[in-house]
Parts: structure tokens; sequence; C-alpha cells
């Protein structure tokens, strides 16, 4: 099909919903801050902001499946009872606060998700360059199928959904910010094709009438994180009756941790983005003192470490009462299979002081896998069987990357089919097996962890300097592509670096010591999150450690505040708001011309 136009732009950015629109919307709006009169166009194959958060209720027609069967129609992933993971001071960015949410959709500082897009919504239309909103930038239903690069351009090859019309972006410069949420993962069905209910994917629910619908009283959900448990307690208010059924293929369930703070701090979240927390934990990026190596490399610093976390452990079995509890059946089934310290497996803060409760008293909980679907049953391991009208699949998403061809991926060194033939991998290989041993050195407890489930993983990691940039070629970065306690707060960061890194602003070590340090990370990141690890992305506990890093490679340092206030305070949006006038301070911008509306 013979493309029939072509855009030329300075800058391209693919996403702007993924994860929740913050990625793409972060990136664009300081690259802009610098450079007003920049040509920005920004690629997003859904048709509003918000991404995972989006409420919307229908999605317009999307392509033929056989064209772009790799995407989601994502119709609103949002519903009324989905929550963030965050809180009110850290969803939102450091130059337009948050407006104060109704009490009854605040928990513990936690909000329902709803609220994200609103404000992602207004974000992008109070912010003006050039005469043009963040906005008018964005080109929606705009389906990505091939990005490749001839000579010094970035060609970016798709079609739009609505007017089936081929169109190409190209541009010197790309932005990846299409994130981890995109593509989902379901698992193996077999006897799908005799299934008269619905199957659905976790992304789907927000859009779907399950919980509306009175011709669906049976509900099975399957996958043991936060997103099964979120669609299993709306389903149970509902009035459904609900089984869920963890696989054995997996990490198994996940850790579900109250959201109460301690002491000074309101809640679970502010407490642990601290940096006298972000101690507590053996990462890559925390600073290599004293005290690191006390409590990382002694003894009496490993008695400290395990009576830290075995607290942690403690208090969420002793909140949900896995063996005593009075329940339905199965409720034990999900008493996480690794401690919390490890983050084998995927969970998060609960927001709803009950659910406890109400998961031991209405559901039906088993562990194994799906052997058969029959009309509206549902047959697993164990010659176990139930009623289903609806299977709901928390299974997760894998990345965005599927418009690279594999010859770019492996040159680009993202996730891509492994092969140990080739030189490049075993070269890696090599230098991971020394990290290894320096990772050993410097965080001995990493030596022994626990036994753990594992979570197939058959593809090379991310080997991206920080998590953004590909070693092969310095006019693309990735930005939204690591996992984070928290996407304001680690693309504001991010995007604060690669705007001085496309402008060749810093300073960096040689191509050797940044293919060792990528090296030091993977091999520190397989140690540390286990399964989770084996991908080269995951940073749960590395937040302020990762921000720090970021922003002292750019030279600035306007978001400390002192000692005592850095290692007591919770990490906040408002603390970066001097970051833009010490960047432009250092390095300048180009002429003025662009405004944020004040509304």
């Amino acid at each position: 099909m013979a493309t029939t136009a072509v855009s030329d732009d300075d800058v391209i950015v693919v996403g702007a919903a993924v994860p929740p629109g913050i990625s793409g919307i972060a990136a664009a709006r300081f690259y802009l801050d610098i450079h007003p009169n920049c040509r920005l166009a920004i690629l997003e194959q859904d048709n509003c902001l918000g991404g995972v958060w989006n409420a919307r209720e229908q999605h317009p027609s999307i392509l033929p499946t056989q064209l772009f069967d790799t995407y989601l129609t994502r119709a609103g992933r949002g519903y009324e009872g989905f929550w963030t993971q965050w809180t009110t001071e850290t969803a939102e960015f450091s130059d337009t606060p948050m407006p104060s949410l109704p009490e009854e959709d605040v928990y513990f500082d936690f909000f329902k998700a709803k609220h994200t897009t609103r404000y992602l919504d207004s974000y992008a239309d109070k912010h003006t360059y050039a005469g043009q909103t963040l906005r008018d930038r964005i080109k929606f239903n705009f389906a990505v199928r091939n990005i490749s690069k001839v000579d010094d351009t970035w060609l970016v090859a798709g079609q739009e959904v609505l007017t089936k019309e081929d169109r190409s972006y190209q541009a010197p410069k790309l932005i990846v910010a299409s994130g981890l949420t995109t593509l989902p993962v379901m698992p193996d069905l077999p006897g799908k094709e005799l299934f008269t209910g619905q199957i659905l994917h976790q992304g789907e629910f927000g859009s779907s009438d399950v919980i509306s619908s009175s011709e669906v009283q049976h509900v099975t959900v399957i996958g043991g994180g936060k997103s099964s448990a979120d669609m299993i307690y709306d389903a149970v208010m509902a009035g459904k009756v609900v089984t869920w059924l963890i696989r054995t293929c997996g990490a198994g369930p996940g850790f579900f941790l109250s959201p109460e703070g301690r002491g000074p701090y309101k809640n679970a979240f502010a407490l642990g983005s601290t940096r006298v927390v972000s101690t507590m934990t053996p990462s890559y990026y925390n600073t290599d003192n004293a005290w690191a190596r006390f409590l990382h490399g002694s003894n009496i610093g490993k008695k400290v470490m395990e009576t830290v976390w075995g607290a942690a452990d403690k208090a969420t079995i002793n909140d949900a009462k896995f063996d005593t509890r009075e329940c339905k059946g199965g409720f034990e089934k999900l008493k996480p299979r690794t401690p919390i310290f490890w983050q084998n497996g995927t969970g998060g803060l609960l927001n709803h002081a009950d659910f406890w409760a109400v998961i031991a008293k209405n559901v039906q909980i088993y562990e194994g896998e799906v052997t058969l679907l029959e009309k509206n049953t549902v047959h697993i391991t164990g010659g176990i069987s139930f009623p289903a009208d609806a299977i709901l699949c928390g299974t997760g998403w894998a990345p965005s990357l599927q418009f690279f061809s594999p010859d770019l991926l492996a040159k680009l060194d993202v996730p891509h089919a492994l092969d140990t033939t080739s030189d490049e991998d075993r070269e890696w290989a090599q230098l991971e097996a020394k990290a290894d041993k320096a990772v050993l050195d410097r965080f001995p407890r990493l030596a022994n962890p626990p036994p753990y489930p594992r979570n197939p993983y058959n593809a090379t990691p991310y080997r991206l300097y920080h998590g953004i940039a590909p070693l092969a070629d310095d006019s693309i970065v990735f930005i939204g592509h690591v996992l984070v306690g928290n996407y304001f707060l680690a693309t504001e960061a991010q995007a604060i670096w690669v705007t001085a890194y496309l402008d060749k602003r810093l300073a960096l070590p040689s191509l050797e010591a940044r293919k060792e340090e990528i090296a030091n990370f993977v091999a520190w990141d397989r140690r540390r999150y286990l399964s989770n690890g084996e991908k080269g992305n995951w940073m749960t506990f590395e937040l302020t450690g990762y921000m720090d890093r970021l922003l002292r490679e750019v030279g600035l340092k306007s978001h400390l505040k002192g000692w005592f206030t850095d290692m007591f305070s919770p990490c906040r949006s408002r603390n970066f708001s001097g970051l833009k006038d010490e960047y432009v301070k250092l390095y300048g911008k180009d002429k003025d011309v662009g405004e944020v509306k004040k509304t």
C-alpha cells in the first residue's frame, strides 16, 4: 500500500498515552521548553490522552486485525473503581499542581485514576509553544507499524486509524515513549473457541459490560497481580460470583501492602520515597558510601536489613491473616511465594480498607492452569471445574517495540530474540559474567535468594544507558521503558536528561565505560529482582537514586534542599519546580516564543 503523505519534523515522539500519557507528554514539554520553535510531532494510536488511566467507554473502529493484529483496541482501560498507585503530591508535573480532589475519591492520598486523565487533558491544553498547544501536536489515531532509519533520518510509517490513510513522519531525532503497558499478554486457554462467554484482557475491562450485565453472574479472574485484585474486588462488589485462578507457571500471587504511613508520613508511598528508606535496599543507583557498605556488606548490617524487611513481610501477613481468616476457600494461596524484598512477582498498595475481608469471604481461590474451556465452564489442573460467564486475564503487558525490525532491535540493544551465536550477545554475556562478581562483592546478600517461581523470559534484556540511550545511535532515546515506583517523577527527570542528551550537552563517559555500566546494571538487576530483573529495566525501589543520578549527570541540583530534608522528606513533584530555570541558566534556550497559559 503506497504512502500518501509525508511530514517533516525536527523531533518525533512515539506515544502519548502509555504509561498514562506521562512519558510522551513529559518528553515533549521539556524539549519544547528549551526549543519552543521546534517542529515536534507526537504520534499516538489511541484517540485520547490517558492510556491505562483513560475512562472513556468506547474506542473508534480500529484497523483490520490482518494489518495490525498486534495492537490492542485500547477501549477505556480506566473504570470507576480503578485507583492510582501514587499520591496527590506525586501524580503531577512540577509546573502544574494537581487540583484538589473530592474526599470520597481519595484514600491515604491515593486517588481514583480518572483524575489523572482529567489532569493530563488539562495539561496538554494549557501548554502552548509557537502558537501550538501540546494537544495540537498530538496526532491521535495514528497506528505506527514500522520505524526505520535512512541515512540520518528516522522514518516512522503507519496508518490513520479512521481514514485508513497511509502516512509517514520523518525527523533526525526520535523519542520512543510507547511504554511498557501497550501490548496485552494473554494466557494459553485450550478450548477458548468453545467458550461462549467473554474472554478479556485487563486492558478491556473498563469498557466491557462484565460488571453491569445481568447475563454475567460467574466471573473467573486469571493472574496474581494488582490488576487481577482490582478487577476481583469490583466484581464482588457488583454481586458477581468470583473465582480467582493463580497460575503455577508464573511468579505466584502478588504482594498487597497497606497504604498507611508510619510516624510523620501520611502514607506508605511518602515513607518509601524518602532517601533514607532508599538506603535500605541494595540499590545500584545509591551512592557507594560507608553507610551503604555497612548496611549491605557487614554482618551487622545484614541483620538490620533482615529485621527491617522481615517486619514488612510480617505486617502484610498479619493484615491479611492468610492462615486464620474465615474464608470461602483457598485464601491461604494468596500468601506471596517470596519475601517482599525480592519483588519477584507483582503487587501494590491496597485501595480499600476491607479488601482482605471481602476477598476471603466471597472469592474461591485456586492455583493451577486452565486445561480446557467449554461452553460456560472452566476446567483446571487437578480435575477441578467451575462455571464462568466471563474470563478476565490480569496477565500483564509486553513493551511496545513491535514496530522495529529484528535487526534494528538488536542494534539498539532493546529486547529481542537471544542469539547465542552472535558476537554481540557473546560479548554482553562475558561482560555481565564479570559484572556479576562485582555485584556480589558489593551486595553479598544477593548471592543467596530464596527458592522462587521463575517467570519465563526468553529474550535479551534492555541494554540502554540509564535505561534510556542505546550505545549504537545517539539520535534515538527510550523514555518510560523502566519500571519504577512513580512515572511522573521518573519521566520528568528522564525528559530533562533526554533534552540535554539529544542536544549533546552531556559530558558522557567513554563508549566502553558506558557499556561496562550497562553490563553492571543488568547483572545487578538479575540478582536484585530475580525473574523481573531478567528484563533489565526493573527498578521498583530505585526511584530516588535513579532521579538523582540523571539530574547530577545534567549538572542540576535545585531539587536538593539540604542534607536532613533530602534524607527524610518524601520526594514530591514540586521539588523539581526550579529545574527548568536552572537548566536554562546553565545551557540556555531558544528564543522564547512559547507560553504556558494560566487558567
